[in-house]
C-alpha cells in the first residue's frame, strides 16, 4: 500500500487529501471518502486504509481547507456548506475528478463513502448528478435543501443508520425515503437496533455525548453491506 497527502486547489484556496493506494498497479475502482464533520481526523484516513487492504485506491477528500479548531468552528462549516448547495457540490465532485485522474483508478469504476457529515456529503454528490457508480452514507444526515434534485442521481444509494441515532430521528428518515421515491432512485436504508450516532468511530465515545457511541457489531455490519454493494456495482479489485 502506498499512502500520501495530494495538495489540490478550489477557487484560490488549499485544500489537502489523503490518498491510499492499494493497487499494485492494477486499474481498480476509486473510493472517495468523506470526512465528519471534525475534519480530517484520523478516522476518515484509517477508513482510507482499509479500503486499500481491499484493493481500492482511496481518496480521504479535504472539505474544509483549515484545521477543525472546535465543535463551534466544525459546526460553522457545516451550516455554511448546508445552505451554499453550489459551494458543497462544487467540492465534493473536484475531489472526485481528482481521484479519477489518479493513474492506478478505472474512472469508470467510481463509490464514495461518508461519515456523519461525510455522510451528507457523498448523498450531495450523487444530488448533483455526478458520474459515481455508487454512494454509501454511514450515520449520515439525510436532510438536504433541494429534495427534488434526487431525480438527477446515477448512483446507487446506500445509507446505514443507528436506529438510536438522535440526530437523525425518525421523521428525516422518513423525509429520505420519500425524497428518494420521488426521485426514482435505486436505494437502500439499513437500520440498525441499538446503535446511536456515530458507531463507527471508535473515538467518539471520549466526547461523552449522549447517544454518540461506538458499536464494534455495527460497525463491521455497516461495512460489509458497503462491500456487498461494491461488489455489485464496482465489480471485482
Amino acid at each position: 500500500m502506498e499512502t500520501r497527502d495530494i495538495a489540490y486547489e478550489i477557487d484560490g484556496k488549499t485544500y489537502t487529501g489523503y490518498l491510499a493506494d492499494g493497487s499494485n498497479g492494477k486499474k481498480v475502482p476509486g473510493i472517495l471518502v468523506a470526512y465528519e464533520a471534525g475534519g480530517m481526523t484520523e478516522h476518515p484516513k484509517a477508513r482510507a486504509r482499509m479500503l486499500a487492504e481491499a484493493g481500492y485506491v482511496a481518496f480521504a477528500m479535504d472539505l474544509f481547507g483549515e484545521t477543525v479548531r472546535d465543535m463551534a468552528h466544525a459546526m460553522s462549516f457545516v451550516s455554511t456548506l448546508s445552505a451554499d448547495l453550489t459551494t458543497f457540490r462544487k467540492r465534493v465532485n473536484t475531489a472526485l475528478d481528482l481521484l479519477k485522474k489518479q493513474p492506478n483508478v478505472d474512472p469508470n469504476r467510481t463509490g464514495a463513502i461518508g461519515f456523519c457529515f461525510g455522510g451528507t456529503t457523498v448523498l450531495e454528490l450523487a444530488r448533483s448528478g455526478a458520474d459515481v457508480g455508487c454512494v454509501v452514507g454511514f450515520h449520515a444526515g439525510l436532510a438536504t435543501t433541494a429534495p427534488q434534485d434526487a431525480k438527477n442521481i446515477k448512483a446507487k444509494v446506500l445509507v446505514l443508520i443507528g436506529d438510536h441515532d438522535p440526530i437523525i430521528p425518525v421523521e428525516q428518515r422518513d423525509a429520505f425515503v420519500k425524497e428518494m421515491r420521488e426521485g426514482g432512485a435505486d436505494w437502500q436504508m439499513v437500520v440498525y437496533g441499538r446503535a446511536g450516532h456515530s458507531f463507527t468511530n471508535p473515538d467518539v465515545d471520549a466526547l461523552g455525548v449522549p447517544g454518540f457511541k461506538y458499536d464494534a457489531t455495527t460497525d463491521k455490519r455497516a461495512w460489509k453491506a458497503m462491500q456487498n454493494l461494491f461488489d455489485e456495482v464496482l465489480g471485482p479489485v
